[in-house]
């Protein structure tokens, strides 16, 4: 029997990349429908209500004046589906909200739980009394707080998979796993590679047979060409030589060793946008499908699998 696997990453809140991710679903016929780490936004956009009923904001560094319930309506839908959350409020609760940094934390974090909710909701109401089940994992942007919403949010179609071993259709078990390796932005899912490894293990080492198991890990394996990005300090400059920004690897050690030794069928991996690539570590045949979420495409990796091995690949642009 042939396991059909839609995997895709690094949303960051983007609902039009989201919608698409639903749609792929029926049309790739999926058996498995799996949203790699990252899903949360970085940034909540004030809509600023005046006393003569109109409405202004910044996004993207335009100042725009919204003149009418529609606009309004299409600037929401402008700022959700670049991935960034908005809240509509009054002058006074902007000036508010700019004196108390706390109270803004606690506004982004429920504008934020209140999307991922809105996303499972839809995802249950396409999925129900389909032969589709979701497998959800975090990332290391993704904060702490999304575990308890998500876990509490598991249906029959839904399965948040973050630090557990689960199977498939197909009989074939998956580890998922939102760390990564440290970053100079801190993360809050960012841990050592020591760390890591630990985690890995005691996830992979109670999997029946790995011959027939995904890798569902956030951050790529180190130097497989899935982890090219610009090299930064810890001051977040980029490190240059001869005046030249330098690519270089930033994926894990730790999940690569880890790959080697257990040599699952298939790693999924994301967290580096720009390294849209397949690479192969012994037997296991490793795929970022990127992200350009910003853009509202939808970056994604169709895998079939057979008994041990995987029957086709492709990566999917749309």
């Amino acid at each position: 029997m042939k396991t059909r696997v839609f995997f895709a990453t690094d949303l960051h809140s983007s609902e039009k990349t989201f919608l698409k991710f639903l749609n792929a679903a029926k049309y790739f016929k999926a058996d498995a429908l799996i949203l790699g780490g990252d899903l949360t936004g970085k940034m909540l956009v004030p809509i600023v209500e005046e006393s003569n009923g109109q409405y202004r904001t910044k996004f993207l560094g335009i100042e725009n004046q919204i003149r009418d319930e529609k606009e309004l309506e299409d600037m929401k839908q402008r700022i959700r589906n670049n991935g960034y959350y908005f809240s509509v409020m009054n002058g006074e609760e902007l000036e508010a909200l700019k004196r108390d940094p706390k109270e803004l934390d606690e506004l982004f974090e429920k504008t934020m739980l209140d999307v991922i909710s809105k996303w499972m909701e839809l995802a249950e109401g396409r999925l129900k009394g389909t032969s589709t089940t979701l497998y959800v994992t975090g990332g290391n942007d993704d904060p702490l707080s999304i575990d308890d919403l998500l876990n509490s949010l598991e249906s029959d179609v839904i399965s948040y998979c973050e630090g557990k071993t689960l199977e498939i259709k197909g009989g074939f078990e998956m580890l998922g796993i939102g760390n990564s390796n440290l970053t100079p932005w801190k993360c809050p899912r960012d841990i050592t590679e020591d760390q890591l490894s630990a985690k890995i293990e005691s996830l992979a080492s109670s999997i029946k047979n790995t011959s027939r198991s995904i890798f569902n890990i956030h951050v790529p394996p180190h130097s497989t060409g899935l982890d090219t990005a610009f090299l930064l300090d810890d001051k977040l400059e980029y490190v240059k030589v001869g005046g030249q920004p330098v690519l270089g690897p930033v994926g894990s050690t730790a999940v690569r060793n880890m790959i080697e030794k257990y040599q699952p069928l298939v790693g999924l991996h994301g967290h580096v946008h720009e390294s849209r690539a397949v690479f192969k570590l012994g037997r296991t045949t490793c795929i970022n499908p990127g992200s350009e979420y910003g853009e509202g495409i939808l970056r994604g990796a169709l895998v079939i699998l057979e008994d041990t091995k995987i029957s086709a690949y492709q990566l999917t642009s749309g």
